[in-house]
C-alpha cells in the first residue's frame, strides 16, 4: 500500500472553511485530519460537533478524527455521529483503553490511538490487534507548526515491528512537523499514513504540495 496524506483542517482557513474542504475534496490527498481539543489534555482549544458536522456536510474523503481531550468515551458516539470515520483517543487520556477501542468500533468507526511523544510504543502491546491506526505525535500536542522530534523514527520502527510481530494491520500515522524534508525519511521508516497541517495550508498551492507529499517514492 502507498502511503496516505491526511491534511490538518486545524490549518486552514475558518473563515472560508467550505472552500478549503472542497480543495481537499479535488486534491489527492486520502484523509482529513480533524484536531478536536479541549483546553484541558492540551494547552489549546479548537472545535467540537458544529464544526466537524460543517466539514462533515461538505467532506467527500475520510474523517480521520483525533480527540486531544479528556475521557473521551464520554463523546464517542456523538463524534461518530457528527461524521467521524477513524476516532482516535490518546492513551494517556483512557483509564480503560481496551474498552474505548471497543466502544468506538461499536459505532461502526474504525479505532486509533494516540501516543504523545514521551510515551513508549510498548504500552500498545497487549490491544495492538484491536487498533486501526496508531497515531505517533512528532510534536507535543496543542499548537501548530512546532519542530518536528527526531526520535519519531526510532518510534516508527519499534511500533512497525510490534505490529509484524503480532500480524497486525494497524497503520502508523504520524502528526506533528511534517514537511518535504521528513516526509520521504518517514516513509522509508515504515509510516502509512502522513498528517499535514500548516506545511499544506501556509504554501502557496496547497493542493500541488499535498500532491508532492503524495508523490514520495522510496
Amino acid at each position: 500500500m502507498s502511503h496516505l496524506i491526511a491534511p490538518s483542517v486545524l490549518s486552514a482557513d475558518f473563515g472560508q472553511l467550505a472552500t478549503d474542504v472542497q480543495m481537499l475534496n479535488e486534491s489527492t490527498c486520502d484523509w482529513i485530519h480533524c484536531d478536536v481539543m479541549d483546553g484541558r489534555f492540551v494547552p489549546n482549544i479548537s472545535f467540537g460537533f458544529p464544526v466537524l458536522q460543517a466539514i462533515k456536510a461538505h467532506a467527500k474523503k475520510t474523517l480521520d478524527v483525533h480527540l486531544m481531550i479528556e475521557a473521551p468515551e464520554l463523546y464517542i458516539e456523538q463524534f461518530q455521529k457528527a461524521g467521524a470515520d477513524i476516532i482516535t483517543v490518546h492513551e494517556e487520556a483512557c483509564t480503560h483503553l481496551h474498552r474505548t477501542l471497543q466502544q468506538i468500533k461499536a459505532t461502526g468507526a474504525k479505532a486509533g490511538v494516540a501516543l504523545n511523544p514521551h510515551t513508549p510504543v510498548h504500552v500498545l502491546s497487549d490491544v495492538i490487534e484491536d487498533i486501526d491506526v496508531v497515531c505517533l505525535m512528532s510534536v507535543n500536542p496543542g499548537f501548530g507548526g512546532q519542530k518536528f522530534i527526531q526520535n519519531t523514527y526510532r518510534k516508527i520502527e519499534q511500533l512497525k515491528a510490534l505490529i509484524l510481530e503480532r500480524n497486525a494491520s494497524t497503520l502508523i500515522e504520524i502528526d506533528g512537523g511534517v514537511n518535504a524534508e521528513n516526509a520521504p525519511l518517514l516513509v522509508k521508516a515504515g509510516a502509512d499514513v502522513l498528517v499535514a497541517g500548516s506545511f499544506v495550508f501556509n504554501s502557496n498551492s496547497p493542493a500541488q504540495t499535498i500532491q508532492s507529499l503524495k508523490e514520495i517514492s522510496l
